[in-house]
Formats: structure tokens, sequence, C-alpha cells
């Protein structure tokens, strides 16, 4: 049995978000070459995100791309927590669980139907003097690290694209819809009788 833990949930995001900084502010470079703006969009749009990495760098100018991305991970697992808390934690794992699956099942069959397809084709490396064996582990490699990278990315998203309702707030929308479908019935006998 596969032990499944929030913390791998919390590398997971810290990964992705890692990566979505790297294009908008690479490792090393200059603050003139950072794409800051660009950097906040990526995060609301991928990740529901809102972060204000722009203000940040007016206050505080000496402030590092490190202590940035650190920031920026912070903020993600407290939004996320502050989110999910509205649920039963064990629910939430359960679910946490379920979707993780889903992924990993979904994009290890591609990832096997990949691997025939390089199998298939691996033998014409060797008339470009390159051992076809070597060859097809190394290319085995990188698409099975491509393969994780997509699982984390859609895990991610669809995790921070949630919106969860209080048991509160759910019952107050099957209140809401009860009462829409008691009105559209009454409407249906009404028009009923006088269509007699």
């Amino acid at each position: 049995r596969v032990l499944f833990r929030s913390e791998t949930l919390h590398a997971m995001r810290a990964d992705v978000i890692s990566g979505i900084v790297g294009q908008h502010i690479p490792p090393g470079s200059l603050e003139e070459q950072w794409d800051v703006e660009g950097l906040e969009k990526s995060l609301a749009s991928d990740l529901q995100l809102r972060i204000e990495a722009k203000r940040w760098l007016k206050d505080e100018p000496e402030l590092e791309e490190q202590e940035l991305r650190r920031r920026i991970v912070e903020a993600a697992r407290k939004q996320y927590e502050e989110k999910t808390a509205v649920v039963d934690p064990q629910a939430m794992r359960q679910y946490e669980r379920a979707i993780m699956l889903q992924s990993l099942d979904t994009h290890w069959r591609e990832h096997l139907a990949a691997l025939d397809h390089l199998r298939q084709g691996i033998h014409l490396r060797g008339y470009a003097q390159k051992n076809p064996k070597q060859e097809y582990k190394r290319e085995a490699f990188e698409l099975f690290g491509a393969m994780l990278e997509t699982v984390k990315l859609e895990v991610t998203r669809v995790l921070t694209h949630l919106d969860l309702k209080t048991p509160e707030q759910v019952r107050e929308m099957e209140r809401l819809e009860a009462r829409s479908e008691e009105r559209r019935v009454g409407k249906e006998c009404r028009s009923r009788w006088t269509t007699y």
C-alpha cells in the first residue's frame, strides 16, 4: 500500500512553482531580465495564486531570486491550507490521493505507449553510429522525467483550482436547488391544468 502524505503535494507544488519562477526569472540573471509581471500572470492563471511580486521588489530592492521563490512557495502553501481547512482533512487526503493516482494512471499509460513507439524506431540510431541500447536508455529516461513533470503540474493545477465549500454552504446550495425544483414542478403543474 502506498503511503500518501500532504508533504508530497507540498514538494510537488514547490517544484511546479520553481519551474514557473525559472521561466520568468532565470537563475543567475540580472533583475533587468526578470519578467515579474509575466510571473504574476502565470501564477494567477496556472495556480490561482495572486501574489504581489512587483510590490515586494519595489519595497525591498535587495530581494533576491531565491528569497522571492521561497515567499511564493510559502504563499501557495498558506493559500492551499486555508482553502482546504473547510473540509475534513481525512477526506481531503483521500481526494488528493485519488487525483494523484488518476493522473499517474493516465500518464503512465501514455508513457508506456511512447516507450513502445521509441522501441520500434530505436534501431535507426545504429545508422547514425550510435549505440541503440544506450540511446534507448537515455531517451526512455528523458520520457520518464517529462512524464513526472507533467503529473506534478497536472495534480498541482487540479488541486489549486478546487472550489471547496463548507458543509453549511453545501446545505444552502441544496436548499436553493430544492426550492428551484419546487418552483419548476409547480409551474409544470399549473401549465398542465391550463391546457385542459
